[in-house]
């Protein structure tokens, strides 16, 4: 499990969003060494530390209770992140051919270089509004050993102490195709959007 540093509270009361979105930044560039950019919202810069996958909400939670290990979870609205090792988003479109996933719609999109994504509220900090992104499974301290992010071998996992990619992402298929397939059977998604026709492999 792993052991995260909470992030201080504040010194003045009634701090404006702005100052606290400032100090959120200088916490993930200072205790986990994580880039970012802008301060409202701050954003996390993907493909340098890690990769994203990012899927529905729904199948995240359900391919979360059949997954004990896995990178740093966030949840941002409808959408969950999912942590992964860098080089992970190239990796994915082969990745999913080969358990056979290819040619099957699915929710499950990866962010690698050059993307971002917005940051949670650090770990131990109350969120300032309902909706802020927050942390499910929060990521660890900077100098832990080994890779928190999953990783397939030769993808930055460092002694086997990564989680399993390959499992993290048949499981996030798994439960996106399950949630498609349920709309198929019950019609309009909350969203307004309409089924699409079935694909399989």
């Amino acid at each position: 499990m792993a052991i995260t540093v909470p992030y201080p509270a504040p010194s003045v009361t009634g701090e404006r969003e702005s100052g606290d979105c400032a100090r959120w930044a200088q916490w993930y560039e200072r205790e986990l060494g994580w880039a970012t950019a802008g301060t409202a919202p701050v954003r996390l810069l993907t493909g340098l530390r890690f990769d994203v996958l990012q899927v529905p909400a729904a199948a995240g939670h359900a391919a979360l209770r059949r997954l004990d290990r896995t990178g740093p979870v966030a949840l941002s609205g409808a959408r969950m992140s999912l942590l992964v090792a860098v080089g992970s988003a190239d990796e994915l479109p082969g990745l999913l051919d080969w358990l056979e996933w290819g040619g099957v719609a699915l929710s499950l999109t990866a962010i690698g270089a050059g993307g971002r994504i917005t940051a949670p509220v650090p770990p131990g900090r109350m969120a300032g509004r309902p909706g802020t992104a927050a942390w499910l499974r929060p990521p660890g301290l900077r100098h832990e050993e080994g890779s928190e992010f999953p990783a397939l071998a030769g993808l930055g996992s460092r002694g086997g102490g990564a989680p399993d990619l390959v499992r993290l992402v048949d499981a996030v298929a798994t439960e996106c195709h399950r949630a498609r397939l349920m709309r198929a059977r019950t019609g309009p998604s909350t969203d307004g959007s309409t089924a699409q026709p079935l694909a399989f492999s």
